[in-house]
């Protein structure tokens, strides 16, 4: 395993999708979670530097993963490995939430979908850095 793409494809991977996180989650679902306060903990601000490194965390294995299964067929697997997990983790968290506190279905399915987005994204950005090394010419 090569440490320095690793750390390097972690770090795009979690700056990447924590600055869509933070698009999706201020600007565009804000309107939802506003709907939503009394679910919140009162006391969100100052537990909210745990999301960056549960979000780290996430990038580190994000990338782990991809590299362990990875079979250096490009972009292409990229995106297959998005959609990998997009399903298994997105997904089952998404409709697990939906299913355990009243939160609307429309919700559950716009993370679901902007899930989708972000988890793509990430894929493709740990596919083109992480891509195999092509052997020297002589």
């Amino acid at each position: 395993m090569n440490w320095k793409r690793f750390w390097v494809t972690s770090l795009v991977v979690f700056v990447v999708g924590m600055a869509m996180s933070t698009v999706i989650d201020r600007f565009i679902l804000m309107r939802d979670y506003e709907k939503l306060n009394n679910l919140w903990r009162p006391d969100i601000m100052s537990k909210a530097w745990m999301s960056y490194v549960i979000g780290l965390l996430a990038a580190l294995m994000f990338t782990l993963i991809f590299i362990k299964g990875r079979e250096g067929k490009g972009i292409q697997e990229g995106v297959r490995f998005g959609i990998i997990i997009w399903l298994f983790m997105t997904v089952t968290f998404s409709l697990n939430l939906w299913f355990l506190f009243p939160i609307p279905l429309a919700l559950a399915v716009k993370w679901i979908l902007y899930g989708l987005l972000t988890n793509l994204v990430e894929g493709i950005l740990a596919a083109v850095i992480y891509k195999p090394v092509a052997p020297a010419k002589s």
